[in-house]
């Protein structure tokens, strides 16, 4: 009989259509794993031998009956059940019965014979066409045995995760993608984009606020381009309650990140600076969105806005330079900080730095706030050092927390 290798590794190559995964396919030419050697009973291997003549002569379905006679065996060893399983994968290949190729490798593992080394190709094979059939139960079970013979598959991990998502095990789901994250990392090749970015839709999908957190902050620390960066902050936004000076302080970084996109964008952050009492800040975003081309000078709402902070510019900054004398003579007031504020909008960013450690050292001002906005001119000045200083020292669990956190990971993506 021909050895039980060639046999067993014929070219099987699955397209299974809507897979997770792309199942290889196993060379006939690539050398097998050392195959187990088999002593056959008597019966069995006369009928297997009637089965290789009936298929080398074209007769599949002929073959096929001998080893239905041959499973039939009423007292089979377990080296019959392999040779059977393994003649029937061959015909399951032969005529592209999927169905048969998965019972067969089935049959196949469930004998103990297959060479460890096999392992993982039967199991990705059986995983990937028991999903072909819908059967997520089946094949989580393969897959789940996969990784626990490999667990460093970062591939095979992102497949389990998206059947935990297909039913419904969304933190299973979640943990198991950072798995395949953390995988990739410790192999020196980062996990693509669109994984973090599916880790990050499941968790919004589930509403998981802790791990849409995470999975935010990790997208955009591993791929910080505008798209993501406006992603991240907009459901940090959208799932976090904060007030004006936090909201204020989100879109700055969405500007600095590069991630302002669109008229709804720019007039939201131009509104919210306004609204603070900032002209010069606001004037400056409105011009920048118009240099852009995300707002039009001609949009009504722009006009309007364009009416009321105009003519507020040229006294509010000239008024600065006694603003701060007076800011440094009442240390122990919100002015430090209201000044610094001021300073902020116009680019002047180191006194803006000095009126922020005034407000920090005051005990008046909320010493996360100011540390949160010192770090951020500390930044802007290129000094991240002290800007990681001022981040880290943003305590508790709260948004402005959170928000220190993105600034962390922006900081660290400056040069």
């Amino acid at each position: 009989m021909k050895s039980v290798s060639r046999i067993v590794l014929a070219a099987l190559l699955v397209t299974a259509s809507g897979s997770l995964l792309s199942v290889p396919a196993f060379a006939a030419d690539k050398p097998a794993a050392e195959a187990p050697k088999l002593k056959l009973s008597k019966p069995v291997q006369a009928l297997l031998v009637e089965a290789q003549k009936l298929s080398a002569a074209g007769d599949n379905a002929g073959a096929l009956a001998k080893t239905d006679e041959a499973l039939a065996y009423p007292t089979p060893s377990t080296d019959d059940t392999y040779m059977t399983n393994a003649i029937r994968l061959n015909i399951g290949i032969g005529t592209k019965d999927v169905k048969l190729q998965e019972a067969a490798l089935r049959g196949l593992m469930a004998t103990g014979k297959v060479p460890p080394a096999d392992q993982p190709k039967f199991l990705r094979n059986m995983g990937a066409m028991a999903l072909q059939r819908n059967d997520y139960a089946a094949a989580t079970t393969d897959f789940e045995k996969l990784i626990a013979l490999n667990p460093n598959d970062s591939e095979a991990l992102v497949g389990l995760a998206e059947l935990y998502y297909r039913q419904n095990q969304t933190a299973k789901a979640t943990a198991t993608m950072t798995k395949a994250i953390e995988v990739a990392k410790a192999s020196g090749q980062p996990a693509a984009e669109a994984i973090y970015r599916r880790r990050l839709a499941i968790a919004y999908g589930a509403k998981m606020t802790g791990e849409i957190e995470s999975s935010s902050m990790a997208l955009v620390e591993a791929y910080p381009n505008a798209v993501n960066w406006r992603d991240a902050l907009s459901l940090f936004r959208e799932g976090t309650k904060l007030d004006a000076e936090a909201n204020l302080d989100v879109l700055r970084l969405m500007q600095s990140a590069g991630s302002l996109n669109g008229e709804r964008d720019y007039a939201e952050y131009a509104d919210a600076a306004a609204n603070k009492g900032l002209p010069g800040e606001a004037k400056a975003v409105l011009t920048e969105g118009i240099s852009k081309g995300m707002l039009s000078p001609t949009k009504q709402f722009v006009k309007e806005l364009s009416a009321v902070v105009d003519p507020k510019v040229p006294a509010d900054k000239a008024g600065l330079p006694s603003q701060i004398r007076d800011a440094q003579k009442s240390p122990k007031s919100k002015l430090p900080q209201v000044t610094g504020d001021a300073l902020y909008g116009y680019g002047q960013y180191a006194e803006a730095a000095t009126m922020y450690k005034l407000a920090r050292d005051s005990g008046v001002t909320d010493p996360d706030l100011a540390n949160t906005r010192l770090g951020m001119v500390q930044a802007k000045l290129g000094d991240k050092v002290a800007a990681k200083a001022a981040f880290d020292a943003v305590k508790g669990a709260g948004p402005r927390a959170a928000l220190a956190k993105y600034w962390l990971i922006w900081l660290g993506q400056q040069k």
